[in-house]
């Protein structure tokens, strides 16, 4: 089959590899229709080469159809269409009884300390061959997939892999008050969907960028803008716009390589460019984190305000101001998406024809698998307008 592979920084192939098969009772083998590119794959692309492996199959956003199913798979069948989690859960561990289904022990990667396996996400979450390929090995598919109508199109649906789970539980973690206010800090596919669904519980939704592509289709959503290109300082300019006191919560939805903090995106360079071998166990030990937006966050948030960083951090020798936070009385959560947490609460409105989420508006590109090294450059370089990039098989 065609898949998506890494080869080094800023190359990813499509190459053929191995057809996918049936390796344990739970597994099912799945036809991909469509498999987003997220803006995770594009820390692969740039810094967390150091833990990658040549011939690395990406991508952690898949639909598409079961083809064959093992003996202990009974909820879908061949035929079904389905979206596929991002995520690996068990459905039956501790932590997958706590809904932590992003923590589950089956699937927990204990020899590098980290949560559950990831679909084509680096050694640190089990090296799964990921969805950006006709066909994917799903493990623990007897709880994972998400069955799904026939007739829709795709798009109604592929976000629930990730972004559309995502999304929901940043804004859920923002704790926004009643009446409250909520900054949103980057208008990525997760940024447009957390200020979507927190405008649709009723908040206000303040959402700030600089790619002018972004604020419009933000604007498309009725949702207030701040250019950051046309503020000399955004915690300040939100803070003039919500009475001095600033949004009661803030939504960080950029991660390690936020713009604007040059020091960090130096030595995340000069680490990409070591050996894998060395620079792995370095950036696992010392890595840093580009953390301007993070900080602006801390900054802009009310005293007494929570924090929601919903975007990707890998560093482990970031400073944080202490001071600051602990002054302000912030609260902070963090972490990946419990994906099928939040499903049933998704489902009917992807499902409904009004749209309330706007689904139908958030890629702007559609290509086929072959063109994944293009469609990897433009998005990373925030070219063409991209915002969301699907990727689709050949039927």
């Amino acid at each position: 089959m065609k898949a998506v592979t890494w080869h080094g920084k800023r190359d990813v192939r499509v190459e053929n590899v191995p057809d996918p098969e049936l390796k344990e009772p739970d597994d099912a083998i799945i036809r991909v229709t469509s498999s987003g590119i997220c803006g995770s794959d594009l820390h692969l692309y740039e810094v967390l080469g150091p833990f990658m492996s040549e011939g690395d199959v990406l991508g952690h956003e898949p639909m598409g159809i079961v083809e064959e199913t093992g003996a202990d798979v009974t909820h879908v069948r061949p035929g079904d269409r389905v979206v596929i989690p991002f995520n690996i859960s068990c459905g039956h561990c501790h932590m997958c009884g706590m809904e932590l289904y992003a923590q589950c022990e089956t699937t927990q990667n204990r020899e590098t300390g980290m949560g559950a396996s990831l679909f084509g996400y680096t050694k640190l979450y089990g090296q799964v061959p990921g969805g950006q390929a006709e066909y994917l090995r799903v493990p623990q598919a007897h709880f994972g997939p998400i069955k799904v109508p026939d007739g829709p199109p795709d798009e109604r649906f592929v976000y629930l892999s990730d972004v559309l789970p995502t999304a929901w539980q940043a804004v859920h973690w923002a704790d926004v008050p009643e009446g409250g206010t909520v900054a949103v800090l980057g208008l990525g596919p997760i940024g447009q969907m957390a200020a979507r669904i927190a405008r649709h519980h009723g908040h206000r939704v303040i959402a700030v960028d600089f790619v002018p592509e972004r604020l419009e289709m933000a604007r498309r959503h009725g949702l207030e803008v701040v250019d950051a290109d046309d503020v000399d300082d955004v915690p300040d300019a939100i803070r003039q716009i919500t009475g001095g006191r600033g949004p009661d919560s803030v939504i960080e939805a950029v991660g390690m390589e936020a713009h604007g903090s040059p020091g960090a995106k130096f030595a995340q360079t000069l680490t990409g460019l070591l050996p894998g071998n060395s620079a792995a166990p370095l950036m696992s030990r010392v890595g840093v984190d580009r953390l301007a937006a993070l900080g602006t966050a801390i900054e802009t948030v009310r005293r007494g305000g929570t924090i929601s960083v919903i975007g990707v951090y890998g560093g482990m020798t970031d400073p944080l101001p202490m001071l600051r936070m602990f002054d302000k009385g912030i609260a902070l959560r963090m972490g990946q998406a419990h994906v099928k947490k939040w499903i049933d609460h998704l489902l009917p409105l992807v499902t409904d024809d009004a749209d309330p989420l706007g689904v139908m508006d958030l890629a702007t590109h559609r290509w086929p698998l072959e063109k994944a090294p293009q469609a990897y450059e433009i998005f990373q370089k925030k070219q063409d307008g991209a915002i969301k990039v699907l990727l689709q098989p050949a039927a």
